[in-house]
């Protein structure tokens, strides 16, 4: 079985400690089990993983994330890949093999965190681009452990004893889309910390985005307010990695300590597809003592 040399394995970082870029490494094929251990290490204190250039098929996507581990199927099963439910695909490409003038998921264009909607959100996704448009459709991360570093002392006390209701239902509303009442049915509303500990750094985190609805005890007008502050500050610019795709890029995210949203771009003229894995996550967010 064809493996990895160790030896290629290089990191480059992409701004401070946020994110880092694998070289030297071809995910197409079985990791060398030093390479996968130095790329599960890299991405648990990077939280942002980018491996470019690769040729990577359906089933060798889905090996690649198993390496980190265990993959979920998505409750939106519209999405799944055809002969591959572990694989979520966002495509605007019509029949005839064109752009079909169809955004695939408006609610992308939102800044969200994956699967917060669950008791045990998502550890981790992995989104891979076999077509990228020639402008826009960037994917935006948003450094979510550097925000809440930079908060004041009294904004970070307040927030630690803090929760938030995430409901999927509702998000995809507002995004303009109607879940079946089985999907609904699945994913009820959830309640989670606002800051939570991240289990690989032990550093701590903000976890929030499109999902999440209301501030447990607040009234609605000042829980909109505040989630509004909050996620103001989480997206600033000194905050944030724009990914510009091309194609063959695998992009890994740490839905612990992260939030995402894609760019526009003309659906009409440009393509792009793109499909993720998604890795199930160990535990519910845990607040700090």
């Amino acid at each position: 079985m064809a493996t990895v040399l160790r030896e290629k394995l290089a990191f480059r970082p992409l701004r401070g400690d946020f994110g880092v870029e694998a070289m030297g490494v071809d995910i197409s094929r079985p990791l060398d089990p030093g390479v996968a251990r130095e790329m599960r290490e890299a991405f648990g204190r990077h939280r942002l993983l980018i491996v470019r250039g690769q040729d990577l098929p359906p089933d060798a996507h889905v090996d690649f994330t198993r390496a980190f581990g265990e993959l979920e199927e998505h409750v939106l099963n519209e999405y799944h890949k055809l002969q591959h439910p572990l694989i979520f695909e966002l495509s605007n490409i019509g029949p005839d093999g064109k752009p079909n003038a169809v955004h695939p998921d408006r609610g992308t264009l939102f800044w969200h965190t994956d699967a917060t909607w669950r008791r045990i959100p998502a550890m981790a996704t992995a989104l891979y681009a076999e077509r990228a448009p020639s402008q826009g459709g960037h994917t935006m991360f948003a450094d979510m452990i550097g925000a809440y570093e930079a908060l004041g002392k009294a904004e970070k006390e307040r927030y630690r004893g803090m929760r938030v209701v995430h409901d999927l239902n509702i998000s995809r509303l507002k995004a303009g889309y109607q879940m079946t009442q089985a999907q609904i049915d699945q994913v009820p509303p959830i309640e989670h910390p606002l800051v939570a500990v991240h289990p690989p750094t032990g550093r701590l985190t903000l976890l929030l985005g499109s999902h999440g609805q209301e501030f447990v005890g607040l009234p609605p007008l000042e829980s909109r307010g505040l989630f509004e502050r909050i996620m103001n500050h989480c997206t600033e610019p000194r905050f944030v990695y724009e990914h510009v795709w091309k194609p063959g890029d695998l992009v890994m995210w740490d839905n612990r300590a992260t939030m995402h949203r894609a760019t526009e771009y003309d659906v009409a003229l440009e393509p792009r597809v793109v499909r993720r894995t998604v890795i199930k996550g160990e535990a519910a967010p845990v607040a700090p003592a």
